[in-house]
């Protein structure tokens, strides 16, 4: 099968931790082509949607990991699979993609995740679905609803809606001498809608991201710790990541979600639950593939192929 990665430049990725790398190397493994595109490589001529997409081979070593030959054009229903594995943030840029993508699945694209659902399920929101596995949070933009949702919760967290890796999140509490000046910036004085949440003291033990394949769950999932002083478990913020099996609250939410997600077209899923309670719903780039096959032995690029491959064929 010929897959198409709409991702960031190759170059940018690290690959000791990549998930996308590890969907390649699977892929490749098996005798699948790979290619690669940016979402700026996307367009609409001619009545299709095209790719200008390098094709791309895996060399094994760590420096230089790919070699990509000089792009073509090729219509994305020309491919066995499109892959949308672009981070956020969820920008005019990102959202403008899936509209090219969601066209190109009229021509016959097989495209993962579906792009209405990557529109439809904001990874703060979407919790929104499922309020019996969630803390109290509040959305808004006014500083006077943040501060009586912070008077009544006593210590929360907040958080901007389209970001990741835990950028822009702070933990506040009353008497915060920079609340104001921390609800300013967050907020864009105003102008931008925030999500509140109330602080889960078992982040302590870890932000665990579970990973849904075709709405089931991977067996262990990864407990983002926080650095010493942090609130944030996220790697990106320096937490370190420990692979745990499954809870059985986690196995509940993830059996309560997966139907509803796989019916909606998401192939693949990150939930992050902190102790008992849902926190987000990951859609664009989930990751954690390569720490939980290193910690635990469990393939899952391999599940995750093996679901790619039979949704292609049915």
């Amino acid at each position: 099968m010929d897959l198409l990665f709409v991702a960031d430049p190759l170059a940018s990725f690290k690959i000791y931790k990549d998930s996308t790398y590890a969907m390649m190397v699977e892929a490749d493994r098996r005798g699948h082509a790979l290619w690669a595109c940016q979402p700026g490589d996307l367009a609409w001529r001619g009545g299709r949607v095209t790719a200008r997409a390098c094709a791309v081979r895996l060399t094994g070593h760590a420096e230089t990991w790919f070699t990509a030959v000089a792009p073509v054009e090729r219509a994305l229903a020309d491919f066995a699979a499109v892959l949308m594995r672009k981070d956020p943030p969820f920008d005019e840029g990102y959202l403008n993609a899936t509209y090219l993508l969601e066209m190109a699945e009229r021509e016959g694209a097989r495209v993962f995740n579906r792009p209405q659902a990557l529109r439809d399920y904001n990874e703060k929101l979407a919790i929104a679905r499922f309020p019996q596995f969630t803390v109290p949070t509040l959305v808004s933009c006014r500083a006077d609803d943040l501060r009586a949702f912070l008077a009544e919760q006593g210590d929360i967290v907040v958080k901007p809606l389209n970001a990741m890796g835990g950028s822009g999140i702070f933990r506040l509490r009353p008497g915060d001498a920079n609340l104001g000046a921390i609800l300013e910036t967050v907020t864009d004085l105003g102008r931008r809608q925030i999500m509140a949440q109330r602080f889960i003291p078992e982040i302590a033990d870890g932000d665990k991201r579970i990973l849904l394949i075709d709405g089931e769950p991977v067996s262990h999932a990864l407990a983002r710790i926080p650095a010493p002083g942090e609130t944030r478990g996220n790697l990106a913020a320096g937490g370190t990541g420990v692979a745990r099996p499954l809870t059985a609250r986690d196995r509940e939410i993830a059996a309560a979600l997966g139907p509803t997600l796989k019916a909606d077209g998401l192939l693949l899923v990150g939930l992050d639950v902190i102790g008992d309670w849902l926190t987000e719903v990951n859609v664009t780039s989930p990751t954690c593939f390569r720490e939980i096959t290193d910690q635990t032995g469990c393939d899952v690029a391999g599940r995750f192929i093996d679901a790619l491959e039979l949704r292609c064929t049915a």
